[in-house]
């Protein structure tokens, strides 16, 4: 078992299609972890292993690799990088203690890594930015720099600078060393002479480097005033220390998929990346005490059952001892989709902990089954912003649905499924189509259950805008007693959000009072699908007079005859239709704020106003009011024109009439499906 100090938790995030798994394959291969390197093409990579990610060619879900490396322990969490399966990452990156921003050299691009950078700098998680493909750049390396700071609330700070010639990559400077090396592909870089065209730049890049870390160190700033250079150990110290605290951003390069570049950025890891003592003393835990584990993925497996991933936060783990109430059935490490077990592992290590049903993706749990003594950062829930109505499409498999339903949901709590009882839909709820269409495909090739989809229905009401009075009479005979109800109403509308009121004015005894409960209960049965065809709301019904038979009358025949009053005077209310409109705030990048606007106008929403998101350079938040019925594919348009950066958060607001033309297509559609 590797003590504290020699492991080292490194997650690979950013934004999807930058070759996160691409570096993790390279990163395995140059420590000699493989045998054989695989690429994403291919789908023979360790990481991507489920035939979801594998037929998209990209991550579904957290993918974990184990190895060692110059006496440490090494976990890589690879991280998808598709804004639809952010919950994932946001819930596995709190347990390493480095997250590594794996991006593309396309200035263009690097907007889409502000939510994430925020998110990393909202709880002082320690990053490095490694651009990935640096072979494909069509940018000077110093425009790639200022690209990153202009998304980056902390000091970006370059450990290398690129070498080209001409439209070809060559190689890098170590600002750090201040050595020059070529590249090789699939093999260790060269050293070379520092080409004398770059050794200004060099200069210039490495005195900005030294001054960004003196703002965090008097020492190393009282050596540059007196013009004395610190040695390479005392500046690796420093960009360690200052990494560890998220108070710079280390900025390395390479080609993943070449292996060109990965040696040194490995080396930087093991030399510079926070070990686990230093993220919880920061998160203020105490090494003393008992065990504590935190839940970071559950993965339900078709032959292994139910496996956690686990971030060890204090003290052991053993096979067999308890944790939360649950027997821990085996404690394994992962290399992709493979287990080897462990039997034990210690404090700031990452592992897989076997048949532990009741653990819930961000829960802590205990030796002794009660608090931990100490708070972590939440990755916080993302609010639902797409749906399918689903329903098996065997009905012999709508018994086995819910219980597949539920691992999926503990799999990826950012799954919602709901029964929505008006329009009497199963709604699956989750961040986009995609992600979706994964959890489907997932439910396919585990569970083999097909589900067939459908557009969530709108839960239209309808009321009316002027009064009326009606008649009701429920008259059976058939044979021994028959049935009697007899009552008149006036029917009113009232201010909207009033719902439903009744009103008893009977005098006189005209309808006893043992069968009023009944006129309320007819008259509520009946407003459930009213002449328009959906739920009526904000309308009182008053009684006010009618006849009853000693013997015939009884309470069905007074709830019948409301309904037939009903029936009778609605349609001379003059019902309308009413959609419900939501209160919803776009996050967008400011880039794009006026296509945004159009798009809101395109869907009959109406434009509260807009202004900067707080703390967000660049970036505005747009408040509309708009239809429920027109935000199915809202956050597809949104993404679409905004390079898959902008989402919103909703709620319901109020009712508002629908458009005549529309409401009599709808009214139509409604009478068809009746």
């Amino acid at each position: 078992m590797a003590d504290n100090a020699a492991i080292r938790n490194v997650a690979l995030v950013g934004p999807n299609g930058t070759g996160k798994t691409s570096v993790m394959e390279s990163l395995l291969s140059v420590a000699g972890a493989i045998s054989r390197k695989g690429r994403v093409s291919d789908r023979n990579t360790v990481g991507d292993s489920s035939a979801e990610a594998r037929e998209r060619q990209m991550s579904t879900e957290i993918s974990v690799a184990t190895f060692e490396h110059e006496g440490l322990r090494f976990n890589l969490l690879d991280c998808p990088g598709s804004i639809e399966f952010q919950q994932e990452m946001r819930n596995a990156v709190l347990g390493a203690d480095l997250a590594v921003v794996v991006v593309e050299p396309v200035i263009e691009r690097m907007m889409a890594v502000a939510p994430l950078l925020h998110f990393l700098d909202h709880h002082d998680m320690a990053h490095m930015v490694f651009i990935n493909r640096m072979d494909r750049s069509e940018v000077r390396y110093r425009d790639l720099l200022q690209a990153i700071r202009d998304v980056s609330a902390r000091p970006v700070v370059p450990h290398q600078y690129a070498i080209g010639r001409g439209e070809d990559l060559v190689g890098y400077i170590d600002l750090v060393s201040e050595q020059a090396y070529s590249y090789n592909a699939d093999g260790p870089s060269d050293r070379i002479e520092l080409p004398a065209e770059y050794l200004e730049r060099e200069q210039d890049a490495r005195t900005e480097m030294l001054e960004t870390l003196a703002d965090f160190d008097d020492d190393l700033m009282e050596k540059l005033l007196e013009d004395q250079q610190p040695t390479t150990d005392e500046i690796l110290r420093d960009m360690q220390k200052t990494l560890g605290a998220d108070q710079v951003v280390p900025v390395f390069m390479g080609v993943a998929e070449s292996d060109m570049g990965v040696r040194r950025f490995l080396e930087a890891l093991v030399k510079e990346a926070p070990d686990p003592a230093s993220r919880a003393e920061l998160l203020g835990i105490s090494a003393d005490g008992e065990t504590a584990v935190q839940i970071l993925k559950n993965f339900h497996l078709p032959h292994a059952g139910k496996l956690s991933l686990a971030r060890i936060w204090r003290g052991e783990v053993n096979d067999g001892m308890h944790l939360g109430g649950m027997r821990v059935g085996g404690v394994y490490r992962l290399m992709g989709n493979h287990q080897e077990p462990a039997g034990s592992a210690g404090a700031g290590d990452i592992v897989a902990l076997a048949r532990m049903e009741e653990a819930r993706v961000g829960g802590i749990l205990t030796a002794g089954g009660g608090e931990a003594g100490f708070a972590l950062p939440e990755s916080g829930e993302i609010q639902p912003m797409f749906a399918f109505a689903i329903q098996a499409r065997d009905r012999n498999d709508e018994v086995k649905l819910s219980g597949a339903f539920a691992k999926l949901v503990d799999e990826d709590p950012s799954l919602k499924l709901e029964q929505e009882p008006e329009t009497h839909q199963t709604l699956l709820w989750g961040q986009g189509e995609m992600h979706l269409k994964v959890a489907l495909d997932r439910m396919r090739n585990k569970y083999n259950i097909e589900v067939e989809t459908l557009p969530p229905r709108t839960p239209y009401r309808e009321t009316i805008r002027k009064p009326a009075s009606a008649h009701g009479r429920h008259k059976k005979q058939s044979g021994g007693h028959g049935q009697f109800g007899d009552v008149k109403i006036d029917i009113q509308p009232l201010p909207r959000g009033e719902g439903f009121v009744f009103h008893n004015k009977i005098v006189g005894g005209a309808v006893p009072k043992q069968f009023i409960p009944a006129v309320e209960a007819g008259a509520r049965d009946y407003l459930g699908k009213g002449p328009l065809g959906f739920p009526v709301v904000d309308i009182a019904v008053t009684l006010n007079d009618g006849q009853f038979h000693s013997v015939d009358s009884n309470e069905m025949s007074f709830r019948m005859a409301a309904a037939l009053a009903l029936r009778e005077g609605l349609p001379q209310c003059h019902p309308v239709l009413l959609e419900p409109i939501l209160d919803i705030t776009i996050s967008i990048p400011s880039d794009f704020t006026s296509r945004t606007l159009q798009l809101v106008s395109q869907k009959r929403g109406q434009i509260l106003g807009y202004e900067a998101k707080e703390n967000w350079t660049g970036w505005d938040e747009v408040r509309v009011h708009m239809p429920q019925g027109e935000i199915h594919d809202l956050i597809v348009n949104l993404r679409s024109l905004s390079q898959g950066t902008g989402y919103y958060e909703w709620k319901y607001d109020h009712l508002q009439e629908v458009p005549d033309k529309l409401a009599e297509t709808l009214a139509e559609q409604a009478r068809e499906a009746q």
